[in-house]
């Protein structure tokens, strides 16, 4: 049967180790976002790059690939301390481009692209014009910098016209873009697309809905890792939007869907479709404001 969500982006080995290079664990919006489409319930698809020796079937059991094959695959370190986290890309995997995407793809209800660092080609979000699309502005928001370290775009140069009269929803983050330059760039973004989600970790997320600003709380989560925690909550939105019709209640369902995903390692946590509403009869005042 065709899959009801895809993510298009590089699968990542998150390096957890300066020592061993062989310790990794699976990381990039494809990892995350998947894994909570599949869990809850969706038939899920992936296309992405990766190097053969990566047994993606084995890592995210129940999804559907399509792999454009590398030499290499795409490898991020997160460093956290105090202030921004620190990352550095030791290695990428190949580009994804159209042609890439399978014919029978191009009609999937729910489509989310998610590049770890600009690999995903702008013009993929022409191909699904009957799709709930939504873009994960991360990968377009980071270049790679000396030493291979990860290094903010800034919005001037984030050219999202053609993408984004394409798409349902624009997703990014606080450590995404500077915070000066936050509150112009999402004022342009929210006059292109209807709806734009800014996460701010333990800060909740800003939500503009065709003009209208609403704030909603993070849910309460005994964080252990916060990577892809802006993955999960942009799939979660996408679906919740497309199961109900409701963005307010999208919002809250993606907010408590992310909190689970901080409260363990990589793609560990990520929870359930009963996981979820129990958090959320948990935390009724909990809501979009």
């Amino acid at each position: 049967m065709r899959p009801q969500f895809l993510v298009i982006g590089h699968i990542v080995q998150d390096l957890i180790s300066d020592s061993d290079p062989a310790s990794w664990r699976l990381g990039g919006a494809a990892s995350f976002a998947s894994t909570l489409a599949r869990n809850l319930g969706l038939r899920t698809a992936v296309l992405t790059s990766a190097s053969p020796d990566i047994p993606l079937g084995e890592l995210l059991p129940g999804i559907e690939f399509e792999v454009v094959r590398s030499r290499r695959t795409t490898q991020m370190r997160n460093l956290y301390g105090e202030g921004p986290r620190r990352q550095f890309v030791p290695q990428r995997a190949a580009p994804l481009i159209p042609d890439d995407l399978p014919p029978d793809w191009r009609s999937i209800p729910i489509v989310l692209l998610g590049p770890v660092i600009g690999e995903v080609d702008e013009a993929m979000a022409v191909r699904f014009g009957g799709s709930m699309l939504g873009i994960g502005a991360q990968g377009w928001l980071r270049r790679l910098g000396r030493e291979n370290r990860v290094r903010t775009v800034m919005p001037a140069d984030f050219h999202v016209h053609r993408m984004l009269r394409h798409a349902r929803a624009l997703f990014l983050s606080d450590e995404d873009i500077p915070p000066g330059e936050a509150p112009p760039a999402l004022t342009y973004w929210s006059d292109l697309v209807q709806i734009v989600a800014f996460t701010r970790g333990y800060n909740g997320a800003d939500i503009c809905v065709r003009g209208n600003w609403r704030h909603i709380d993070a849910f309460p989560a005994n964080v252990v890792d916060p990577t892809g925690a802006g993955d999960v909550f942009a799939a979660a939105l996408l679906i919740r939007l497309w199961e109900s019709g409701d963005v307010w209640k999208a919002v809250r369902f993606a907010a408590c869907a992310a909190s689970f995903s901080v409260e363990g390692d990589g793609t560990t946590a990520i929870p359930t479709r009963d996981q979820i509403e129990a958090r959320l009869k948990e935390h009724p005042n909990i809501v979009p404001r």
